[in-house]
C-alpha cells in the first residue's frame, strides 16, 4: 500500500487519441528549460514541451516514448501532457526517422538562404527522439 500512495496519475493527449491514462510513481521528459523529473506532490505549474524522450516508471518498470511537442500541466496528484504527436517505439518508422534526420541535417550545413533554422533544428530533434526511442 505504501507503493500505492507514491503514484500520481498521468495523462498524455494528443489530437487524435488518449495515448497513455495510468498510476505512475513519475514521469520525465524535456522541456523549453531543460530536462523535468515529475513524481507525486510536485508543486503545480505548466511547462512548453520540447522534442525528445517521455519515460514513464510504473511498478519498477520503465517505458519509454518519443515526444515531440506539447504543454504539461503538472498538480500535485496528476500531471497532463497534451501532445501534438508521441510515439511508442513500435509505432515509429526507423528508417523514415534516419531520413528526416538526414535532411535536416543537410538544411543546417548548408544554411541556404531562406532557410528557416529553427524549423530545420527542431525537426533535427524529433528525428533524433524517434530515433534514440527505437534503439533504447
Amino acid at each position: 500500500m505504501a507503493e500505492d500512495s507514491r503514484n500520481f496519475t498521468l495523462k498524455i493527449i494528443t489530437p487524435d487519441r488518449v495515448f497513455f491514462e495510468d498510476e505512475v510513481s513519475m514521469v520525465e521528459f524535456n522541456t523549453v528549460e531543460g530536462e523535468v523529473g515529475i513524481y507525486r506532490e510536485h508543486i503545480p505549474m505548466t511547462m512548453i514541451v520540447a522534442p525528445g524522450i517521455l519515460t514513464i516508471t510504473k511498478d519498477q518498470e520503465v517505458s519509454e516514448a518519443a515526444l515531440h511537442a506539447g504543454f504539461a500541466e503538472v498538480l500535485p496528484d496528476q500531471v497532463t501532457v497534451l501532445a501534438e504527436i508521441i510515439e511508442w517505439p513500435g509505432e515509429i518508422d526507423l528508417e523514415r526517422a534516419e531520413e528526416s534526420k538526414a535532411r535536416a541535417e543537410e538544411r543546417i550545413r548548408e544554411h541556404a538562404p531562406g532557410t528557416d533554422m529553427r524549423r530545420a533544428e527542431m525537426s533535427l530533434k524529433r528525428a533524433v527522439a524517434r530515433i534514440e526511442t527505437v534503439h533504447k
